[in-house]
């Protein structure tokens, strides 16, 4: 009898073992890290993979996706976030043969020949603040909940940054909307496009026939356009930008003679704001406070 009972409690066991090991999912945390840690940068131009030591791999990146007339602080803010996004990349592509691409796809990275060309005679001069930046930052990167967060960052918001599951697939508690009143700073703002009606509606791909009838208008919270009717066929926001090169998709359509597209903001709107980062490292925010500010709940760790 006892026979009995132990097989039968095994086998209701060995299920709840099964289910526990599928459902664990691995804390990335730091000590997967050294500092002798490289990034495998795939070089979109060459398909030629580089293997980069991650320290001048984020210095590459803080140069590429960030004015080096920035704010010191601001310049560290994008430091951590970078060298926090490619651990990301490098802990999820472990099984690819490189962790990023040197692009807007994930991340630009320039590296030192590509920076000589584009400062001139302002290349020492430059490259001594990118270097400050990241060495007073070195090694830092952001997690949430002991994990490694998915540091997203763009050019400049309207205002409000957007909740990850709005723009993306996944919801990420640390990229939620917050308000981004610095922006408005920003040269990337506000822009404006102007068709002939007959070459807006070609690149919807819609009749031709001089007439534009817009209505039934979906926003989000936050004003972006989830989906827009155009001459009785829908289009979702992220269709008109694809097809009209838009900014971001916080956008309002006018008709005349022309059709004027007004659009505000510049990027994704998922995570930290450049410009709106350079605002608050001017009021005198500190990198801490900025990261913190566009990544809800997060800790700033350091590899050991």
């Amino acid at each position: 009898m006892k026979k009995i009972l132990l097989f039968s409690f095994i086998l209701i066991l060995i299920p709840i073992i099964i289910v526990s090991l599928i459902s664990y999912v691995p804390k990335n945390k730091s000590f997967e890290f050294t500092k002798n840690t490289y990034v495998r940068v795939k070089r979109t131009k060459t398909n030629k993979i580089d293997k980069v030591p991650l320290e001048e791999y984020v210095k590459g990146v803080v140069s590429g996706e960030m004015p080096v007339s920035f704010h010191e602080e601001a310049l560290k803010a994008q430091a951590v976030a970078a060298r926090s996004y490619v651990m990301y990349k490098i802990i999820h592509n472990k099984k690819k043969n490189y962790d990023v691409e040197d692009t807007v796809l994930n991340q630009v990275y320039l590296d030192d020949t590509k920076l000589r060309k584009n400062w001139g005679k302002n290349y020492e001069k430059n490259k001594e603040k990118i270097n400050k930046v990241v060495n007073d930052t070195a090694y830092q990167y952001i997690t949430y909940n002991g994990s490694i967060a998915n540091a997203l960052f763009f050019s400049t918001s309207s205002g409000y940054t957007e909740n990850s599951e709005d723009i993306f697939v996944s919801k990420l508690s640390y990229l939620k909307s917050v308000k981004s009143e610095w922006d408005k700073e920003s040269p990337k703002y506000l822009s404006t496009k102007k068709y002939k009606i007959n070459d807006f509606l070609k690149k919807l791909q819609l009749p031709v026939d001089n007439k534009v009838k817009i209505t039934d208008i979906k926003k989000g919270t936050t004003g972006r356009i989830d989906s827009i009717t155009i001459n009785n066929k829908v289009f979702t926001g992220k269709d008109i930008v694809n097809k009209l090169g838009l900014k971001s998709r916080i956008f309002e359509i006018s008709v005349s003679d022309f059709v004027y597209i007004n659009v505000k903001g510049n990027g994704h709107g998922v995570g930290m704001s450049q410009y709106g980062a350079q605002g608050m490292a001017k009021a005198g925010y500190k990198y801490q406070d900025i990261l913190k500010h566009y990544y809800k709940g997060v800790n700033i760790e350091k590899i050991k």
